[in-house]
């Protein structure tokens, strides 16, 4: 080989390594000790805060894990969610699926400025988002895990992107759940693994009515007891009546969630969709009768969930208030 055609060769090889690297660089750039040195007191501050709210009300804990979840779909996990209307633009807030819905703004705001006290101007409030949850399901009983940093936070926030349809709604059908979870590079795996984070937390009347009134995918007996709560008649102040989506044990993260599937005991429609004769139903029965399973399964999705579209190296900002952009 003579000397020009092997630099040839070394520059070819160079440039698909480059390429190879830049195709992965947004989720190489994230990493479980990125805080490590320039904020090492930032988990105990983030938890501190955390293990108070979730104490006060069990229910903030699937009020914070959903955050991360809705803050993700939209463009990625930005922190866009956040951020609140201006007299300029409409953000994700006042969107659809999020209006009068979505909780725990005050939290993270509360955790923002304890991370701040202790290393101003070096964590994201989308960083903020993804620890909040993960330390809201070990607040309550369930898995750990090292949560991957790094993210940036978006400068703006899209009210048609969140109400363009990425946000599964309550109505969901399975094809609907799996090509919704599939465009964000989601499995159905991870799609049925994620949608037990329905084992905590609360919905409102106006979403699981349907449900309970219309399909027959139900136990009739458990459809009778949510109706008493939420009434038939749409447009009223009880629309806004709360139900535990697992009434079994409804402040502890586990298997549970599953095993009321199986018996037709799921409060939404896009719960027993998952276990209603379909392709989802083995794995439904799977994480009911095998914790362990269905916590390695959700800890692999959330973390996966948690590297979809990160902003990193310069894009967008380090906010120094999680409402609005600097």
């Amino acid at each position: 080989m003579t000397l020009s055609s092997s630099n040839g060769s070394l520059n070819f090889f160079c440039f698909v390594l480059f390429m190879i690297l830049l195709i992965g660089s947004s989720s190489a750039q994230l990493s479980e000790n990125f805080y490590a040195k320039k904020c090492p007191k930032l988990f105990n501050a983030v938890n501190s805060v955390v293990h108070s709210a979730v104490a006060k009300e069990p229910r903030m804990g699937g009020s914070l894990l959903r955050l991360h979840f809705h803050d993700c779909f939209v463009n990625g996990c930005d922190g866009s969610v956040l951020l609140d209307d201006t007299s300029s633009s409409k953000g994700e807030k006042t969107a659809p699926p999020n209006n009068n819905s979505l909780r725990g703004f005050e939290v993270i705001d509360a955790i923002k400025s304890k991370v701040e006290s202790v290393c101003p101007g070096v964590v994201s409030c989308a960083d903020i988002v993804a620890i909040a949850a993960r330390d809201s399901v070990a607040n309550l009983g369930g898995p750990i895990w090292k949560v991957k940093l790094g993210r940036r936070d978006s400068k703006t926030a899209s009210f048609n992107d969140a109400s363009s349809g990425v946000i599964p709604p309550p109505f969901s059908t399975l094809s609907n759940l799996i090509n919704r979870f599939k465009a964000q590079g989601l499995t159905t795996k991870d799609m049925v693994a994620l949608s037990g984070a329905h084992t905590i937390g609360k919905a409102r009347c106006i979403v699981y009515k349907d449900h309970i009134y219309n399909d027959t995918d139900i136990n009739s007996l458990f459809a009778k007891s949510r109706q008493r709560n939420c009434p038939r008649t749409s447009g009223t102040i009880k629309d806004n009546n709360v139900a535990v989506l697992d009434f079994k044990t409804p402040n502890h993260f586990d298997n549970v969630y599953y095993k009321n599937l199986v018996n037709k005991k799921g409060l939404l429609h896009s719960d027993q969709v998952l276990f209603n004769g379909g392709s989802t139903d083995s794995l439904v029965k799977a994480y009911s009768n095998n914790p362990k399973a269905f916590e390695y399964d959700f800890v692999t999705a959330i973390i996966k969930m948690g590297n979809i579209k990160p902003l990193t190296g310069s894009k967008g900002e380090i906010r120094k208030q999680c409402r609005r952009a600097n």
